[in-house]
């Protein structure tokens, strides 16, 4: 018996897209409508950004931003288009937050950690990662290399995304991760309490010549840009990875994971 496939639908007819269009529902961590928000901010949860419409600065929506700018969250003026497509078509009243998917840690916690193991601190510092698949594979080498701890920018950086959590496999459950405003400020800091940096950037010397035990921080940059000029000045040493190919430089991740586990050994070995 030969089937015939009906190309418009289980019944030939083709479907009504414009009923289709908001059909997805939104991601569990995006928290909209002004009541919504109000609760999400009053419940101690962490949060990455709030989105507000053009021109959206009046009564409650205003003191909600005032909330906000109290825990120096970032905060976006969007379009309603905007805020229309990340509520996938839900009342939104003009204000979206997303939240973490997991709390952060504070550095602290990270330097206690490390000292309840008995170990010179090992962290990682990501100075821009903005995607959130690569900040998830970074977290999931940091983890496997026995790192303490992974320190992100609350600016233009890519926080505890579902999809990052996601990325890192499991590793986000074990993983401390600590968002900082400042983190030229933080490495100084650091270095107070005996860390030395190193910046993985391709005009270093050798990470395999490079005596990379003790209590380290490793810098790695932006996915386009690198390094910033003011963070990379922080770091005592800059690495490389060398390369034999006609490509000039690794992904983030790839280069992140190359080098924690070289940080790994020689901290093992001693």
């Amino acid at each position: 018996m030969e089937y015939k496939r009906k190309r418009n639908g289980h019944n030939g007819q083709r479907p009504n897209m414009k009923k289709e269009r908001f059909r997805e529902e939104p991601d569990e961590n995006v928290i909209f409508g002004r009541n919504s928000v109000k609760e999400l901010l009053s419940s101690g949860r962490d949060i990455e950004k709030l989105y507000i419409q053009l021109g959206e600065r009046e009564g409650s929506v205003n003191l909600l931003l005032g909330i906000a700018a109290e825990r120096k969250l970032p905060i976006h003026e969007v379009d309603r288009a905007k805020l229309d497509s990340i509520a996938c078509g839900g009342n939104h009243q003009g204000i979206i937050a997303i939240a973490a998917e997991r709390n952060y840690a504070t550095v602290e916690e990270i330097l206690a950690y490390a000292e309840e193991k008995g170990e010179p601190p090992f962290i990682i510092i990501l100075d821009g990662v903005e995607d959130p698949h690569n900040l998830g594979a970074l977290i999931r080498s940091a983890e496997c290399s026995g790192a303490h701890g992974v320190i992100i920018p609350k600016r233009r950086a890519v926080g505890l995304t579902s999809t990052a959590v996601k990325a890192s496999a499991g590793a986000a459950e074990y993983m401390r991760v600590a968002k900082v405003t400042n983190l030229a400020t933080t490495i100084d800091e650091l270095k107070e309490k005996g860390l030395w940096f190193y910046a993985a950037d391709m005009d270093g010397t050798s990470y395999y010549d490079t005596d990379l035990s003790g209590a380290v921080g490793l810098v790695m940059g932006s996915e386009g840009f690198g390094i910033s000029r003011l963070v990379k000045e922080k770091c005592d040493f800059v690495v490389s990875i060398p390369l034999y190919g006609s490509v000039n430089s690794l992904n983030v991740s790839c280069a992140g994971a190359v080098i924690m586990t070289e940080v790994a050994r020689q901290r093992k070995r001693k």
